[in-house]
């Protein structure tokens, strides 16, 4: 059930909702309010657009009220602020290795999953690790995969630059691949979905603004998802992500141990004005 419900003490019988409904299902009926036929319900994509342009908070849906909602007048950010954290947005490598606070490391996933998905799927999930603790323990495993193909020649062509990582651990146990963050965050979606790896990359974009929005440090981590997903893929089943699953991406993340004063200065977009 959608639990569709109009407050017609406040409706204004606009036809707002109606008219922005991308599946059409909502209909202005002879009363004058909306309303979605019982048949028409197993069509909704679950999108709450109805209950986000409601201008007078009259419409609720999936059991969720519009006054839990956050009004969005004067609410976003100021552009030119906006433009800095996309601008100034950096890939953190080194970390104080402190545990972020739980509160903050939840919101920071909750405001990450309202990220847009294919088909409105909503099916990414967020496997992370929440103590740096875990975060070493998996390393540990991790290296002692690869350091297993190699001495056993086993490397996939291809693979070969983890070589020098692996020497590098080997000899002076420096961290290259996890950097020896406090936490790590793996997107996947199940693989029957739309679009499973993009909607995984956009949630994460998501997710490493709102991090460096709140002064933590992220690093998109090729080499922790090509050594989880490819090389050693036990860690893969360790980490108890389904194996129905396709992984978008992985990144590493904590409070920074740097600090960086000003944005970089990147040439202009590279602009292919189409049908001209």
């Amino acid at each position: 059930m959608l639990q569709f419900e109009i407050d017609k003490r406040s409706c204004t019988q606009c036809g707002a909702c109606s008219m922005d409904c991308p599946a059409r299902i909502i209909a202005m009926k002879d009363s004058g309010y909306p309303s979605i036929e019982p048949e028409k319900e197993a069509t909704c994509y679950r999108c709450e657009h109805c209950l986000a342009i409601c201008p007078t908070g009259s419409v609720s849906i999936l059991g969720l009220k519009p006054s839990q909602s956050l009004p969005l007048a004067g609410g976003y950010p100021d552009p030119q602020a906006l433009e800095t954290l996309i601008k100034g947005r950096r890939s953190v490598r080194s970390y104080t290795g402190e545990n972020l606070d739980p509160a903050l490391f939840q919101r920071l996933l909750d405001v990450a999953w309202h990220a847009p998905t294919g088909v409105n799927s909503r099916q990414v999930l967020f496997t992370v690790l929440d103590e740096k603790e875990k975060v070493a323990a998996l390393r540990d495993e991790v290296m002692e995969g690869l350091v297993r193909l190699h001495r056993e020649g086993l490397m996939p062509k291809g693979s070969e630059y983890f070589v020098r990582f692996i020497e590098i651990w080997e000899k002076y146990k420096v961290d290259i691949i996890f950097r020896n963050a406090p936490h790590l965050l793996v997107t996947s979606a199940p693989k029957h979905v739309a679009c499973p790896k993009e909607d995984c990359v956009i949630a994460m974009s998501y997710f490493e603004l709102f991090a460096q929005s709140n002064g933590v440090g992220t690093l998109w981590n090729g080499l922790a998802k090509w050594a989880i997903d490819d090389l050693v893929p036990e860690a893969k089943k360790r980490l108890g992500i389904p194996e129905d699953h396709s992984i978008g991406y992985a990144m590493v993340f904590g409070k920074p141990a740097v600090r960086y004063a000003r944005t970089v200065q990147h040439s202009g977009a590279l602009i292919n004005r189409a049908m001209q």
